[in-house]
């Protein structure tokens, strides 16, 4: 029923990603989704990809504003013909005051910039693959020049798949037109809110697709729910990783770009508190604002035994692939991969 893909920390380095790389191929996964956030994403798909050869490697996502179109293609084309054709390119854009203030980038209109950026991509990827001139020019980005020297010349597995992460109405329609797959933000993934809120708007993309010629584009289309899971191999370690979502969520919740799923159940007002908290610098009192019934909207809760079956519940009908966690012990691997194994199944 899922494509199943590992989830990794966001604080996971180089030195660790191939061995949790080679770990999440043994354990039967289809893929796994590496950050780029602490450490540099482009690096650690390359080891990852590197240290296994079956699994599937995507950026979830890398951030696009900071890197010249060009320089990601670049990358992308590498770690694609190095892998035999196991890459995807995950991009999405961040918040304002990040882009502007920690990379020091440019921050124009975030829908129409990402939209271009993938569609440069595309154009660099063609001359790429078949030595024809570069010759993309948009508002944002214009690339002109590709010099054969600077060509690295065709591979054998050239469509390397665009997924973007989105939130906002007009990111997500745009992605639905322009992406081959979305990855939804762990705040957004609870089964009321993709069915009610997502699916319309990724299909208003597709529709503007089809009008464009793209008719397509809904069926190869993935969309990858990425929840946060409470799981492991008892009820107690379940009970523990609850209250570290529950601090989680506190934290994604005082940034207002994420309130459109609280909204949704009318909760609006809790994003409001957190975020007053945060001016006041009362984190540790964020978890107190997050509710069980909170929880129990946004986390999928349940032993190895049950994991499965609780996601299915949720999310069988709405997407063929999810992310998973990675157990924090290796010795729980084989309870882990049985789950896995479930999802797959169907």
């Amino acid at each position: 029923m899922f494509e199943v893909y590992a989830a990794t920390p966001e604080d996971m380095g180089p030195g660790d990603i191939g061995k949790h790389a080679a770990r999440a191929q043994a354990m039967g996964f289809d893929g796994l989704q590496v950050p780029d956030a602490v450490h540099d994403g482009l690096l650690l798909a390359a080891m990852a990809l590197s240290a296994t050869q079956t699994l599937r490697v995507c950026t979830g996502v890398l951030l696009a504003f900071p890197r010249s179109p060009m320089t990601t293609a670049i990358a992308a084309w590498d770690l694609q013909k190095m892998s035999g054709g196991r890459f995807e390119l995950g991009l999405g854009t961040q918040v304002k005051a990040n882009i502007i203030k920690r990379y020091s980038a440019r921050w124009d209109s975030p829908v129409p910039q990402l939209r271009e950026y993938m569609q440069a991509l595309r154009a660099i990827f063609h001359s790429f693959q078949t030595g024809d001139p570069l010759n993309f020019v948009g508002e944002h980005y214009q690339l002109t020049k590709l010099q054969p020297f600077f060509n690295p010349g065709p591979i054998d597995h050239p469509d390397i798949p665009l997924i973007a992460g989105a939130v906002g109405p007009a990111m997500t329609r745009m992605v639905g037109r322009i992406a081959d797959g979305m990855v939804t933000h762990p705040t957004n993934t609870p089964p009321r809110y993709i069915r009610e809120v997502c699916l319309p708007r990724l299909q208003a993309g597709f529709n503007r697709a089809a009008e464009e010629g793209d008719a397509e584009r809904a069926r190869r289309f993935k969309l990858i729910l990425a929840p946060l899971n409470a799981t492991g191999k008892n009820d107690k370690i379940v009970a523990a990783e609850w209250e570290k979502l529950r601090q989680m969520l506190g934290f994604l919740y005082s940034t207002p770009a994420y309130w459109p799923s609280l909204e949704l159940f009318g909760w609006q007002e809790k994003g409001e508190q957190l975020l007053d908290m945060t001016r006041k610098g009362e984190w540790q009192r964020m978890p107190e604002i997050v509710t069980d019934d909170m929880l129990a909207e946004f986390v999928p809760r349940g032993t190895y035994d049950t994991i499965a079956g609780e996601l299915k519940r949720r999310y069988g009908e709405l997407s063929g692939r999810i992310t998973f966690p990675m157990p924090d012990d290796p010795q729980d691997d084989v309870l882990a991969a049985a789950a896995i194994a479930e999802l797959q199944a169907g």
